[in-house]
């Protein structure tokens, strides 16, 4: 008979699997610091010998790194889906910001609409949170802040959406659009009507997971990124005509 006997499972290794998962599903975030060996081992139930020995095995894996005098950190374990020959290419390329729009209304649209349906209540209560920061900061008048608050927004609903694999290549993909290879988010956020418009817009997304209108949340996200599309076509539309209004000015400086 293909039965095998059943081999009790180390502590150590009970551990690993649990950290494993914290990371798999975005809880442990990457660069995150782990409590203290003292208190890690008391939450978990565990001896610190026990801990130690899941922690190094953890970090010969690459899931954590350990930097003296600071602690353990969760590794950088979402790196790059592109060569940083492709990065620089897409950051030279208006093509690429736009197909990279196109791209996250398809995903971000098949997310909010699994959010709706498949997140539990405190998901949502995380997107909600998130969103009321937002209001804050757009009353502080903070375009840095309000751009930073956009992007765990959007990311708080993939979360929501319980796919891991879309999770690590989503965060993956804002981490480039959080270091300006697509376009720089901040100048969206420093317009007045544009600040006004896109808070109505994640207002409205809002509604619709908290409603679990999924249909709604999907088309909401999607009206959401036409409008930015739309928004950067203007601004580049603008950048054009000022550079050959500024080539004007120089011709009649000149003669």
């Amino acid at each position: 008979m293909p039965f095998e006997p059943i081999q009790p499972e180390k502590i150590s290794q009970s551990v690993v699997r649990q950290i494993e998962q914290l990371i798999l599903r975005g809880i442990l975030k990457p660069g995150e610091r782990l409590p203290s060996e003292r208190e890690l081992s008391e939450r978990l139930g565990v001896s610190r010998p026990s801990l130690r020995e899941a922690l190094a095995e953890l970090q010969v894996s690459g899931l954590l790194v350990s930097h003296a005098g600071s602690g353990v950190f969760v590794g950088n374990v979402l790196g790059s889906a592109f060569s940083d020959t492709l990065v620089r290419l897409f950051s030279n390329h208006d093509e690429a910001v736009f197909d990279y729009i196109a791209f996250r209304r398809d995903m971000e649209g098949l997310a909010a609409e699994r959010a709706a349906t498949l997140g539990s209540d405190t998901d949502l209560k995380v997107v909600d949170t998130i969103f009321k920061k937002m209001e804050t900061a757009h009353s502080k008048r903070n375009p840095t802040e309000e751009a930073g608050l956009d992007a765990d927004f959007h990311l708080s609903i993939i979360e929501a959406s319980h796919n891991v694999i879309m999770l690590h290549m989503m965060r993956s993909m804002y981490q480039l659009l959080r270091e300006g290879v697509f376009y720089n988010r901040q100048i969206m956020f420093k317009q007045r009507t544009t600040r006004d418009a896109l808070l109505d817009q994640h207002r409205a997304i809002n509604d619709a997971l908290q409603a679990r209108d999924a249909a709604g949340a999907r088309a909401a996200v999607e009206a959401h990124l036409g409008f930015v599309e739309d928004a950067l076509w203007g601004q580049d539309k603008a950048d054009r005509n000022e550079a050959i209004a500024q080539k004007r000015l120089d011709h009649e400086v000149r003669r």
